[in-house]
């Protein structure tokens, strides 16, 4: 089911959600938080799907805010409120409001959300793109347990990685920090197998790819040594090698799909390690709101410190040009001869 409001208000939304459930049959409220979606509307489409899809295991109301942009000075002073709500099979197993804010109401977005919360269930903000500086101190932020960003949809993502740092607050997390589960799973059960001691480890991946830098800065602060970052045509985070006394641990991903796991005195295994679409990420952020204190710590070593903790390259061997340039002696002329005198 699907209803329209147009200039409508938050109180008029309330009373329209009560009534939709009341015609099809399902009153009674099993939803278990409120998922706040911030976006524009070029990308809520993919948005309200991925949530979708995260509500069959989260039930959940979903709040979508698109904030449209006035193009004339009246228009930017008028405030109007339109929204669509829908319930049943179009809005998973929850209930979905899409709030399209214009003029004077885009700049108190929270005013018209407050009064959509589930009452005593956490509230959740998603960012798809263009998050905020500082998420916690942003008045929608501010409503929120837990806040999600994708740095990977940033224009600049390893910058947004040192915009996260400064601003951070327990309850911030990323999207790229999700998609490296697996690999922290993987590396972390590897190291439990063997008592091996890791005296370095290089990171292969796509350059500009946050979640590379992430994984290397989560080794550099848990084991203490010195990360690499190496590039490759992806897709995402390809490779990932641990040096020990004893030889390589590899993990290696080169198709997205399934790994190969090296170890040491093991034979080569093949382990699935496919790339998660935006709904698994979402669901899995949504298991936990409690605070990510290994996130905080890895995403406070600074990409800056992983590069200074890299040694430096060698110096390349002396040109041979540079070894002709040097002067050299001239040979010393060789004494002149007499001739005999004719006879």
């Amino acid at each position: 089911m699907k209803i329209d409001l147009t200039e409508t208000t938050s109180s008029k939304i309330n009373a329209a959600l009560v009534q939709a459930r009341r015609d099809i049959g399902t009153p009674a409220i099993g939803m278990v938080l409120t998922l706040v979606i911030v976006t524009d509307e070029e990308n809520a489409y993919d948005a309200l799907k991925s949530a979708n899809d995260a509500s069959h295991e989260h039930p959940s109301r979903i709040v979508v805010v698109v904030k449209r942009v006035s193009r004339s000075p009246r228009s930017r002073r008028d405030a109007r409120l339109d929204a669509e709500i829908r319930v049943g099979a179009d809005s998973g197993t929850g209930e979905t409001v899409i709030l399209r804010l214009h003029g004077e109401l885009v700049n108190h977005a929270q005013s018209a959300v407050l009064p959509l919360l589930l009452p005593d269930a956490p509230v959740v903000v998603w960012w798809p793109d263009g998050a905020p500086a500082d998420l916690a101190g942003d008045p929608l932020g501010a409503l929120g347990q837990r806040r999600i960003t994708d740095t990977y949809a940033s224009e600049k993502p390893i910058a947004a990685l040192g915009v996260r740092a400064e601003s951070y607050a327990p309850g911030d997390t990323d999207l790229s920090w999700t998609r490296i589960t697996p690999w922290r799973s993987m590396l972390a059960a590897a190291l439990d197998q063997q008592t091996l001691s890791v005296v370095s480890a290089t990171v292969e991946g796509e350059d500009e790819n946050p979640s590379c830098e992430l994984l290397a800065m989560w080794l550099a602060d848990r084991l203490g040594v010195p990360v690499h970052r190496t590039l490759s045509g992806g897709p995402g985070l390809t490779a990932v090698r641990l040096e020990t006394k004893d030889g390589a641990i590899v993990l290696d991903r080169a198709d997205g799909a399934l790994a190969t796991l090296c170890m040491p005195g093991q034979p080569d295994r093949a382990v699935a390690l496919k790339r998660r679409d935006t709904a698994e990420l979402l669901a899995e952020e949504l298991r936990r709101l409690d605070p990510d204190n290994t996130y905080e710590a890895s995403l406070k070593f600074g990409v800056s410190r992983l590069e200074a903790s890299a040694p430096a390259p060698a110096k390349a061997p002396a040109e041979p040009e540079a070894e002709a340039a040097k002067p050299t002696a001239k040979p010393a002329a060789k004494p002149a001869t007499k001739k005999a005198p004719a006879k």
